[in-house]
């Protein structure tokens, strides 16, 4: 057992395998509680600053936008830092940031904290899961990310416990420096656990590609005002549309012409890859779709508290995480293709469940919604896998730095066509309306989502034998 728990580093030494992975998860856990924590701390938040609503959601929103552009980025860095460096270097910066939102005198102030916290994890979250890929044999893989997605997964149920639970004993501020201190436990870990284990293929910053990618930043923000309808887009807006597209059009257009791209993208020529982007796409949207809208409809058409909606998700999240590190041993027994068909069936019959019928009370909902984010646990993780397989060795980074990019994108997406086809149903904003004509938004939505993860089941169809997957 003890030799299992040993591997080598780049220099030669022997390591200890198990603490590696455990505080590289622990610290990738710890960041994605931070993420999902913030929005309880919203109401406490626009008292203490005097902000209004749509301010304080930037704490989130400018989050998702930064994290957005350094993921492309991640592969450059795992490529020209040593690990451990890197590693050490995204929790100082973390640190850093969470010691000015603690320190913060005023909201934006706290803004440029968040921005720290947003550079570290959105260089941390595909790069743990592209080191955990390579230092693990083909063989391995699927039950290491199962551990991955139950880790990502609970983060989901535990964010706004934890956040919560803080709040009930101090101030908003005390989140934070829960937080601060978990991230200097594992700052002082990772000296002593964490390894140099990916090699180095050294190569300039691509400025200008970096300039391109921040097209990324304005089209998530022109899709992030579609939330609240038409009405918020002005020309302006449409402007900064069309320069973002403009601009990632060149940076595609740059990294399939560079001998070393910032992010290579001659990855999509691999058919099953293509595939696994799709899947953990169409997986996505069903999760974070569910994590919004469902609370929405407690709240607005069963009537019950936030804190009743917010708890009606745990069990659902609960399920999805422990679901996780069995469906990371099926692929081994039925493979990728019988995983994730599962996987998409049991969304499908969530969402057709909710499709055929527009009144149902929180215990079903709560049902549905564990079924949907169950077969999340069948796909999501698996595909990252399955396209991770499909690739050679080092293009992992690559491979993984785009379908969390892309997964970011969609899932946004999602959200926000879930929230123009409920308001525009309902007619009018979800607060304001009856709760007959929200029921309907809400049913029109449901099926939306069902027709959307019809073609995620047709996706899953089309994997191929691994062996036989790349063109």
């Amino acid at each position: 057992m003890k030799k299992k728990n040993v591997a080598i580093d780049l220099e030669g030494h022997k390591y200890n395998l198990l603490a590696f992975v455990l505080v590289l998860l622990f610290g990738s856990f710890t960041m994605s509680i931070s993420q999902s924590s913030v929005s309880t701390a919203y109401p406490t938040l626009m008292k203490s600053f005097g902000i209004s609503g749509t301010t304080v959601q930037w704490l989130t929103t400018g989050l998702m936008l930064i994290m957005c552009v350094m993921m492309p980025a991640s592969p450059w860095f795992l490529n020209n830092m040593k690990f451990k460096t890197l590693f050490l270097w995204i929790l100082g910066m973390f640190d850093v940031g969470t010691l000015i939102i603690v320190l913060t005198p005023n909201f934006w102030t706290m803004m440029i904290g968040r921005t720290l916290e947003a550079l570290a994890m959105g260089i941390l979250f595909p790069s743990f899961q592209s080191v955990l890929l390579y230092i693990t044999p083909k063989n391995q893989r699927g039950s290491i990310m199962g551990l991955a997605g139950l880790v990502m997964g609970s983060a989901l149920a535990c964010g706004p416990i934890v956040s919560g639970v803080i709040m009930n004993f101090t101030s908003w501020r005390g989140i934070f420096i829960f937080f601060m201190i978990i991230i200097t436990v594992i700052f002082v870990l990772s000296l002593f656990f964490i390894k140099d284990v990916m090699p180095q293929k050294k190569s300039h910053l691509d400025v200008l590609s970096v300039i391109y990618s921040i097209g990324l930043i304005g089209i998530l923000y022109f899709i992030d005002l579609f939330k609240n309808g038409f009405s918020n887009i002005s020309v302006w807006n449409y402007v900064v549309l069309v320069v973002s597209v403009i601009m990632v059009i060149l940076f595609v257009y740059r990294q399939l012409h560079m001998k070393k791209p910032l992010l290579n993208l001659r990855v999509m020529k691999t058919f099953n890859y293509d595939l696994a982007v799709g899947l953990t796409c169409f997986s996505y949207i069903a999760l974070i779709v569910v994590t919004i809208i469902f609370p929405l409809y407690y709240q607005n058409v069963l009537g019950t508290s936030k804190l009743v909606s917010g708890l009606a998700l745990v069990p659902g999240a609960v399920f999805l995480s422990l679901l996780n590190p069995y469906t990371g041993k099926l692929t081994g027994t039925i493979g990728f293709k019988k995983t994730m068909l599962i996987g998409m069936a049991m969304i499908l019959v969530g969402w057709g469940l909710l499709s055929v019928t527009s009144n149902l009370g929180i215990v079903a909902m709560m049902v549905l919604a564990a079924i949907i984010e169950g077969g999340n646990a069948f796909v999501m993780m698996p595909s990252v896998t399955m396209g991770a397989n499909s690739l050679p060795k080092d293009l992992v980074s690559h491979g993984t730095a785009l379908i969390t990019t892309m997964r970011q994108i969609l899932g946004s997406t999602g959200v926000v066509v879930a929230m123009l086809i409920l308001t525009n149903v309902s007619g009018g904003n979800v607060a304001m309306v009856s709760r007959s004509a929200l029921r309907m938004g809400f049913h029109a939505t449901f099926i939306v989502f069902f027709i959307i993860e019809i073609v995620g089941i047709i996706t899953a169809f089309m994997i191929k034998n691994p062996r036989k997957a790349t063109k």
